[in-house]
């Protein structure tokens, strides 16, 4: 099984920037499809992004399209959010997920991740 490992929350300023990486150690990182998903004050927990196996594949939603990046490098077991443009709106425990995929999973489905790190926390500022 795979362990993950969040880091690089912070406060920042609406309108700056951060970037988040998730480290994996315990498994075959290039086996599984990610996520990053996160929960606001209050709020359930909501998909942001995942990137396929290879990084060939990635979807953002729609809050954060144009805004946040994925991107993974598997040499490193490490995956990537790039986050701009930050919003109050955007603050957050940040998770990073892990799935290995089977027909009928969904990479927006926080319950067809199996693994999942502890979270890391963003504030932004207005």
């Amino acid at each position: 099984q795979v362990q993950l490992v969040e880091s690089g929350g912070g406060l920042v300023q609406a309108g700056g920037s951060l970037r988040l990486s998730c480290a994996a150690s315990g498994g075959t990182f290039s086996r599984y499809r990610i996520g990053w998903f996160r929960q606001g004050p209050g709020k359930e927990r909501e998909f942001v992004g995942y990137i396929s196996q290879n990084g060939g594949s990635t979807a953002t939603s729609t809050s954060v399209k144009g805004r946040f990046t994925i991107s993974r490098d598997n040499a490193k077991n490490t995956l990537y959010l790039q986050m701009h443009s930050l919003e109050p709106e955007d603050t957050a425990v940040y998770y990073c997920a892990a799935m290995l995929y089977h027909v009928g999973m969904h990479y927006s489905a926080p319950t067809d991740y199996r693994y999942w790190g502890q979270g890391t926390q963003v504030t932004v500022s207005s």
